[in-house]
């Protein structure tokens, strides 16, 4: 079978990033990460990435009039190494309809919540963990889906829930849950790469 490729958008730390570098690096993922791509210079994962050999990118949203120019260089890059998986790995922006229509099937993406519940616009990173603990659930979890045009709304790969204690803080909370993501996101992209990935409707059937 032969090494899929794999480019990785990042705003952030890269503890997902990270743990796909580490399946990778062990033979858990018939993949290669050839690029990293964050929009925010300072994200540490972009020197995880470059601890690991793999090119870095920054790429500044300011330098473009317009979301679909500022999408359309990300592309570019994808392109010149012929990227056929797209992994948002704490990515904080909203892909271009041009984009998503481009590696529609292709995108996946971690959210730290238990879709539908707690997701969509606006929700992301501590926020979704804050509401979590506002609205008094007792369970959330995370979810890897694949992307489509809406926000978070694409079909569901896995899902995997986490309890929430009485005692919970939005840093206890969150450390469980990125634990799970850590496991949930390199085995989402294992399995596309091992092409054991079907979507049929809103359903994603695993081989």
């Amino acid at each position: 079978m032969s090494s899929v490729n794999i480019g990785i958008l990042i705003s952030g730390g890269g503890t997902n990033l990270q743990s796909i570098i580490d399946n990778i690096k062990n033979g858990n993922i018939k993949g290669e990460i050839k690029i990293v791509i964050s929009n925010r210079k300072d994200a540490y994962g972009l020197i995880r990435a470059e601890r690991s050999g793999i090119k870095a990118l920054y790429i500044d949203r300011k330098e473009f009039n317009t979301e679909k120019e500022y999408n359309e260089k990300i592309m570019e890059e994808f392109e010149k190494r012929n990227i056929e998986l797209v992994v948002l790995a704490g990515y904080l922006k909203v892909l271009s309809r041009g984009f998503v229509e481009k590696y529609k099937g292709r995108i996946i993406n971690i959210h730290p919540s238990l879709i539908p519940s707690f997701c969509g616009k606006g929700c992301y990173g501590e926020k979704v963990h804050q509401m979590v603990l506002d609205y008094g659930v007792k369970v959330t979890g995370a979810t890897v889906h694949f992307v489509d045009e809406g926000t978070d709304t694409g079909p569901i790969i896995l899902q995997r829930a986490v309890e929430v204690k009485d005692k919970d803080t939005v840093n206890t909370l969150k450390e469980r849950v990125l634990a799970v993501e850590h496991e949930l996101l390199p085995e989402a992209v294992k399995l596309f790469c091992e092409n054991r990935l079907t979507i049929e409707g809103r359903k994603v059937i695993i081989k």
